[in-house]
């Protein structure tokens, strides 16, 4: 953890409250998904050496999450969390509670009603917890099973989480200057076609090099990363002829595409600015077939794909802020 970052665990006897008051290097954005895609949750919500599995989350007022906690000698402890208010990018409330496998409540555990307020203030993102407990005695009994020391390590597990993805996001990208690219899909042999690119025209690999599926820590959009995909290529630029830019991905079979003669090229566009992305995107993908709206991406970009009428594929792909 950032030692300049805030960090405020008190814990209230008088009023059975525990208040958390914790910040993070990210956007506000960022964060909410952090703790509300189950996706995200399942990567950092349980302290180490415990891992998080989501069974089922519906994200809504009324809905509710149920995950187990699975320890290193394969221990399981079932939870839930109630929600009961959520105004998105604000504030989200609930019960929490520990239960079994089928999401019965437990009452032999208190139930705590959260409070996670967020806020942001030049991309550090603050969020304030109020953990309220029906008695002194439940408020009691959670903090002796060492919450404090499990909150903190998941909370800790939460920057390392960001960290990485914005490692991955500087590397990846790298100008905002307008330009057009070729982006070429491959079925598993990415590698190999690239090399032989670069032999012929005689460049380097930018944006320091091949980046590989294994070096994503999380996708919003996608299951978790098979081994047999880890070592595929995510992205490589190679500049060409009068400096062109030749783009490259590995398509695997595993995450459900299928590369075909008439999807495996893309012309992609790198406007000044979103608003003429989004104007682009509208006008050329009307009367089209939209495979990905334009939506903020990992890697920093504000990015969306589709086929044209004519059965042109397109890219779009704003790195301007």
């Amino acid at each position: 953890m950032n030692s300049n970052l805030l960090f405020d665990f008190t814990v209230n006897k008088e009023t059975n409250t525990i208040h958390v008051k914790r910040e993070f290097v990210a956007n506000l954005h960022f964060v909410w998904d952090a703790w509300t895609k189950p996706e995200l949750l399942d990567l950092w919500w349980a302290p180490k050496p415990y891992r998080t599995e989501t069974k089922s989350m519906d994200f809504r007022e009324g809905g509710y999450w149920h995950y187990r906690m699975i320890g290193p000698e394969s221990d399981c402890h079932w939870c839930r969390a109630d929600y009961e208010h959520i105004d998105k990018h604000v504030v989200f409330s609930g019960l929490d509670a520990f239960c079994d496998e089928e999401g019965k409540v437990n009452p032999d555990f208190p139930r705590s009603h959260w409070t996670n307020r967020f806020s942001e203030n030049e991309d550090v993102t603050t969020v304030n917890i109020v953990i309220a407990y029906q008695s002194l005695a439940d408020l009691e009994k959670i903090v002796a099973l060492g919450f404090k020391e499990g909150f903190t390590m998941a909370l800790q597990n939460l920057d390392q989480y960001i960290e990485a993805q914005f490692k991955l996001r500087a590397e990846m990208k790298t100008s905002t200057k307008e330009r057009v690219c070729t982006y070429l899909n491959f079925p598993g042999n990415t590698e190999e076609a690239f090399l032989f690119y670069r032999s012929v025209f005689k460049t380097e690999f930018t944006t320091g090099g091949i980046k590989r599926f294994g070096e994503l820590p999380a996708s919003a959009d996608q299951p978790p990363i098979a081994d047999t995909v880890k070592n595929m290529v995510l992205h490589v630029e190679l500049p060409i002829t009068a400096n062109h830019m030749l783009m490259g991905t590995d398509a695997p079979k595993e995450m459900g595409f299928t590369v075909t003669q008439g999807n495996n090229m893309h012309i992609s566009l790198e406007p000044v600015s979103r608003a003429e992305a989004k104007r682009i995107f509208d006008a050329l993908s009307a009367g089209g077939t939209i495979s990905m709206p334009l939506q903020d991406m990992f890697w920093g970009a504000y990015f969306g794909s589709f086929t044209d009428k004519y059965g042109i594929n397109w890219m779009i792909n704003c790195l301007a802020p």
